[in-house]
Order: C-alpha cells, then sequence, then structure tokens
C-alpha cells in the first residue's frame, strides 16, 4: 500500500525537503574551481546538523557520506572524495534530509565555470523532463504518466533515459513505495492519489541509457562515458497540480541553469 499523508504529516515532509533546499543553497556557493568534492561534503553535514536536521544518505545501507556527488558521467551515487572541481565539470548532487521523523530529498546538477553548449542543453532538458513529470503527478493519473512525460521529453531531444535507477515514494523512511520510473505507458502503474508524497527524478544521459556500476558498490556511471544530469524534487499529489515540497530558490541565481 502507498502511504496517503495527512496534512500535518505533509508538513513535515515540507519541513525537511527545505531544508534540503537551502543546503542546496548553501553549497551552492562553494561550487567553484578548486573546491573538493569532500569539501562540499562537510559543508553540508554541518549545516543540516546545525538546523536541527540528520543528513539522511550518511550510514544508509552503508553509504559514507552526507551528499551524494556525480561527477560528468557519473549518474548518481556519487562518493566525495578530495577530486577538486575543475572549469567545465558538470556535478549532480542529491541530499537528503531527516527532521522530525519524516525526510526530504532533491537534487541538483550545477556547472562549473564554462562549460560546452552540450552539456547546457543535456541539463536544460533533464530539468525541462523533471518539470514534465510533475505535471503529471495528479489525482487519478497513474505512475506509468509520469516515466512516459519524462521519457518522451528526453528521447524525442535525442537523450537516453536510465531503466535501471527510479523515483520513489518518500516519508518516514526515505525510499518508500511507489517506484517512480523515468519511463513507462501512459495509464499503466498505480493510480495516484491525493497525498501520495513522491520522489520524482529524472536520470538523463548524453548518449546511451546503458549505465556500470563501479567496483565500489555505489558510483554508478554511463557506459560510454558521456555526461549525465540529475534533477529532482519532492512533491505531492494534488488535484490538478502537484505540490512541490522542495525548492530550487535558495541556489544561488549565478549557479542555476
Amino acid at each position: 500500500m502507498v502511504p496517503i499523508r495527512t496534512e500535518s504529516e505533509i508538513d513535515l515532509i515540507r519541513h525537511s525537503s527545505l531544508l534540503v533546499a537551502k543546503t542546496h543553497g548553501e553549497i551552492s556557493n562553494w561550487i567553484e574551481p578548486g573546491v573538493s568534492l569532500r569539501k562540499l561534503d562537510s559543508i553540508a553535514e554541518d549545516f543540516i546538523r546545525s538546523a536541527g536536521g540528520v543528513p539522511a544518505f550518511k550510514g544508509y545501507h552503508g553509504f559514507p557520506n552526507t551528499l551524494c556527488i556525480s561527477l560528468n558521467d557519473v549518474v548518481v551515487h556519487g562518493i566525495p572524495s578530495d577530486y577538486e572541481l575543475r572549469d567545465g565539470d558538470v556535478v549532480s548532487v542529491d541530499c537528503g534530509v531527516k527532521m522530525n521523523d519524516y525526510f526530504g530529498d532533491s537534487a541538483y546538477t550545477y556547472v562549473v565555470g564554462q562549460v560546452s553548449e552540450s552539456a547546457l542543453q543535456l541539463l536544460k532538458k533533464t530539468l525541462e523532463c523533471l518539470d514534465e513529470g510533475i505535471l503529471a503527478a495528479v489525482d487519478g493519473n497513474r505512475v506509468g504518466d509520469i516515466g512516459f512525460a519524462v521519457q518522451q521529453c528526453a528521447e524525442k531531444a535525442g537523450y537516453g533515459v536510465v531503466r535501471e535507477l527510479v523515483g520513489h515514494g518518500v516519508g518516514k523512511n526515505l525510499h518508500e513505495k511507489p517506484e517512480v520510473p523515468n519511463y513507462g505507458k501512459r495509464g499503466s502503474g498505480i493510480v495516484l492519489k491525493e497525498g501520495m508524497v513522491l520522489a520524482i527524478e529524472p536520470m538523463i544521459n548524453q548518449g546511451t541509457a546503458r549505465i556500470k556500476q563501479h567496483r565500489d558498490g555505489w558510483t554508478i556511471s554511463t557506459a560510454d562515458k558521456k555526461l549525465s544530469a540529475h534533477y529532482e524534487h519532492t512533491v505531492v499529489v494534488r488535484k490538478g497540480k502537484a505540490e512541490i515540497l522542495s525548492s530550487f530558490d535558495f541556489i544561488n541565481k549565478n549557479k542555476r541553469i
């Protein structure tokens, strides 16, 4: 069964999601050439804990860090390292928070300095895919309608849609039912009902949709080593129009695409 959240529960998820959003805002100020991925992770952890939250990813199934930081051809689950950002890098940052027993989850893909036009186009299209998926997350639709919207948006532009990794429900657990794939058929899957809280997160590749897992057991990259982008919002299903609980508004305006 997919949980239907009360308005008081949704409010708690909103608070956690906004702390995630503010964490993105904090680290966005540091995304510059010469800054290490480990430094970004430390800033995020300190910020979350100082606000009364707990990093949701740290220790989750053994994941060692607060942020998943995925660089260039890495799709998701990148482990922060001593690598220092370079001009032209594309870096996806996924952040989760637990606060007052409820979770929030959101991801944003940043550019470092000047990036190629082809990289910018991938990021813009992936963000558009997120918007299209959210538009489909309304009462009476089905999960397949979200996936269909994302898939059509990406594939019409010639990009690959990752199949093996999906969005998910969010609530008292970081990952809950239902799974929310970024591909699918209209009218398929479970019926969406008002009060369901979902993390919608397109993972779109510049080339092939195929991926590979690294020996660390976490890092997932594109099979052809081309770029990947990842955006994610936590949303609640509503009648007519989904409500976005997370936000990109706190991100430094100079770091938004």
